[in-house]
């Protein structure tokens, strides 16, 4: 049995939920109950002392796209949502700007469903234990595009060390899921020049969404 499928098993979310084709039917309602359960009582890591919340995910559960952050920070531990401060206003209005909006045919997660303390960077071993979180996720929406937003969504997706930079511009796949990789929106409030790499992203995912 492979590492991940004795995670998963020690979850509560045994057997491994494998991506189905886009012919078969919408996850049902059903599906989510055990994994949102699953993720609201997950005490796998040391993160969990110091959360207010988990931070689950939000949109719509049949997207087209998902998209991956890396953490929740203050806001998102206090409201339960994940991109609702600075960074989720910055997001929405790059949303806005190729048509679409976080409720309708976009569901957004983050690798990490707990707070890491301070906003540091995740560890390794708590990306770890949380990443089938997020596989799994993944599994239910079948979605037809990913877009991995900063570095640790991009790496843990992507099984790579690689920087942004060297990801950005091309088509990568995520179990057969096509996945276009750009900066986070928190990082882009720090570094405003890169607005323009961010857009240039969006568009180009916005291309490929269209030959899908």
């Amino acid at each position: 049995m492979s590492r991940r499928s004795e995670v998963l098993r020690e979850m509560g979310l045994a057997p491994v939920w494998r991506l189905r084709t886009r012919k078969e039917a919408p996850a049902e309602v059903g599906d989510w109950i055990p994994l949102k359960s699953a993720v609201a009582n997950c005490r796998a890591c040391a993160l969990h002392e110091g959360r207010t919340q988990t931070v689950f995910g939000v949109g719509d559960e049949n997207a087209d796209w998902m998209l991956i952050g890396e953490a929740p920070g203050a806001e998102e531990d206090r409201l339960g949502d994940p991109f609702v401060g600075q960074a989720g206003k910055l997001l929405d209005n790059m949303l806005a700007a190729i048509g679409l909006n976080r409720r309708e045919n976009v569901y957004i997660a983050n690798v990490l469903k707990c707070r890491p303390p301070g906003n540091r960077n995740p560890e390794p071993e708590e990306v770890a234990k949380c990443s089938p979180f997020l596989i799994r996720q993944i599994g239910l929406i079948q979605p037809k595009l990913i877009v991995a937003m900063g570095r640790f969504a991009a790496q843990t997706l992507l099984a790579t060390d690689a920087s942004i930079a060297s990801l950005r511009g091309r088509v990568h796949q995520y179990q057969g899921v096509p996945l276009i990789v750009t900066y986070h929106p928190a990082y882009l409030l720090r570094n405003l020049p890169d607005k323009a790499k961010a857009w240039e992203d969006l568009v180009f995912a916005r291309k490929t969404m269209r030959t899908l």
